[in-house]
């Protein structure tokens, strides 16, 4: 925070009001008045700035970088995974391997309830966990997309079954940044991992039934039980146990695993009486395709888990840390005339791109195109200009919603949502969640959160006689919730599938379940708070 009061009009209530213009504007922009993504960006961004620097007083000079910060926030590392992973899709379409692809998955089951569990929900889920940042929306709606799903019905699809991963994404990263926080009473990032379980797997362990109602609705629930409760017990049950027993880093990654095995082999044995189909075409018997071929047809996904796990290892993220072997080439620019005293520091650009995930996502794509025969690199690069035309919009619109969160965060503006919520007193445990939701709805990113409210919810749990590790999981729970609908996934998400312009409809799609879920989170939290 670059200001000296979060709180300009000596009314924490009125200032928390003002502060949440923003928020409110870019909602009523994409959902009533159904504003282009870029055009409700660029008009909150604008109104975003006349708060800030107008009311809560920002230096104009630190208002320019944060802007400039979140724009180049927004090429790098966000834009830069999109057109990786758009590009290696479609290297992997040009290649032909995503017949056999798609052949694979029908080998498995030609039902698309069962394929939206498998790649939707747990191919989802286990990309969350090895990578976040977007990857797994990219990378699962292009590929539902594929497999006859409609564009925004995968992007919105996938959205929601993010909802079941996202507090565990990046090998736990948005729960394990809490050890670096010290927080009031010493809360480690253990403490919440373990709290956690207690929240999160009810929501996990339902989202599979509400996937598969959205899509063919009570009569598919029935039809394809077995498959679900395979789904959920497997994913759930693991994903419980590791927050419990492990930790938050492997808590996507191992649960999302076993349940695709676990999927593969009861599909062995039990399918569905009546085979749904978005489309009624009879695609006959699915062509045989041996292990070897089917091998290399999903390398392009192995060659990026590979990649994605190394470079989301401690160890090789130390190598590009303060004292690391290549801390040199990380580039940090010192903001001149930011510098300020309330804050007790300047603003720092940092461009990396070495470890950034995009980096890992470009490997995978040259290894792929090394092991080819019917793609080179000349092709390669034409598919890159070609990626790169279709997603320069939606990347504009992500780093104005960057800017806006930078903004948001040096005014002063999220914290004064935050102390308001949090004054609400003995009823706060109610609204705890909410405050993880508005954190993620403003930074599009559960960690940004955590590190925003999280010394806050342990703050006001201390204070008013709650769990304060409660909190902090709610806090985490809730902001979880936001993720189906944030501004940044809802970009990514119609950038992935060519959507773009589309993001009003798309918001309307999953706004609903965005708000019952975080309901229900907030509901759970009030009831767990009179017994922990």
């Amino acid at each position: 925070m670059f200001v000296q009061s979060f709180d300009p009009l000596n009314n924490i209530g009125l200032s928390a009001v003002i502060a949440a213009i923003p928020i409110i504007l870019f909602l009523l922009c994409l959902t009533v008045f159904k504003m282009k993504g870029i055009t409700a960006a660029l008009l909150t961004l604008v109104v975003t700035i006349v708060i800030a620097v107008g009311l809560f007083e920002l230096p104009l000079p630190v208002a320019g970088a944060g802007i400039t910060e979140g724009v180049i926030q927004g090429l790098m590392p966000i834009g830069y995974i999109i057109i990786m992973a758009v590009l290696l899709y479609k290297v992997t379409v040009e290649s032909g391997r995503f017949n056999v692809i798609q052949d694979s998955i029908a080998g498995i089951s030609k039902d698309q309830r069962i394929q939206l569990l498998l790649i939707g929900f747990l191919f989802n889920a286990f990309l969350e966990g090895a990578a976040g940042f977007g990857v797994p929306i990219a990378i699962c709606a292009v590929l539902l997309m594929q497999l006859g799903f409609k564009p925004l019905q995968a992007a919105m699809l996938c959205l929601i079954a993010n909802g079941a991963s996202g507090a565990f994404g990046a090998i736990g990263i948005p729960v394990g940044i809490v050890d670096t926080l010290g927080l009031k009473g010493n809360i480690t990032a253990m403490d919440v991992s373990q709290m956690t379980a207690v929240i999160l797997p009810i929501t996990a362990f339902f989202l599979p039934f509400l996937l598969i109602f959205i899509l063919d609705g009570f009569k598919g629930v029935r039809e394809v039980l077995p498959v679900i409760i395979v789904t959920s017990v497997v994913f759930t049950g693991l994903q419980a146990l590791f927050t419990i027993f492990q930790g938050p880093e492997l808590a996507d990654i191992i649960p999302s695993l076993a349940g695709m095995g676990a999927l593969a082999l009861f599909c062995k044995v039990w399918q569905p009486k009546n085979i749904f189909r978005l489309e009624d075409e009879d695609s006959g018997a699915v062509p045989k395709h041996s292990l070897l071929s089917v091998i290399n047809a999903w390398s392009p996904f192995f060659l990026l888990t590979g990649f994605v796990l190394i470079w989301s290892l401690p160890a090789f993220k130390a190598l590009f840390a303060e004292g690391g072997q290549f801390h040199q080439l990380v580039l940090n620019w010192t903001v001149p005339g930011t510098f300020n005293e309330t804050a007790g520091k300047a603003i720092v650009i940092k461009f990396d791109v070495f470890s950034a995930t995009g980096t890992a996502i470009l490997l995978a794509i040259v290894m792929t195109v090394l092991i080819s025969k019917n793609i080179n690199f000349r092709t390669a690069f034409r598919l890159l200009i070609e990626a790169s035309k279709e997603l320069w919009l939606p990347i504009i619109t992500i780093c104005a919603i960057l800017a806006i969160a930078k903004l948001t965060t040096y005014g002063g503006l999220t914290v004064a949502m935050g102390t308001a919520v949090a004054k609400t007193g003995t009823i706060f445990p109610l609204l705890s969640p909410v405050l993880g939701w508005i954190g993620v709805f403003m930074t599009g990113s559960v960690v940004n959160n955590n590190t925003l409210f999280a010394s806050i919810q342990a703050t006001a749990g201390s204070s008013i006689g709650i769990n304060p590790v409660l909190l902090v999981a709610a806090n985490t729970a809730g902001g979880v919730m936001a993720k189906l609908i944030s501004p940044q996934s809802i970009a990514i998400a119609t950038a992935a599938v060519g959507a773009v312009g589309e993001e009003s409809k798309l918001l309307s799609m999953t706004l609903k379940y965005s708000i019952a879920l975080l309901i229900f989170v907030c509901i759970w939290t009030w009831l767990l708070a009179m017994f922990l």
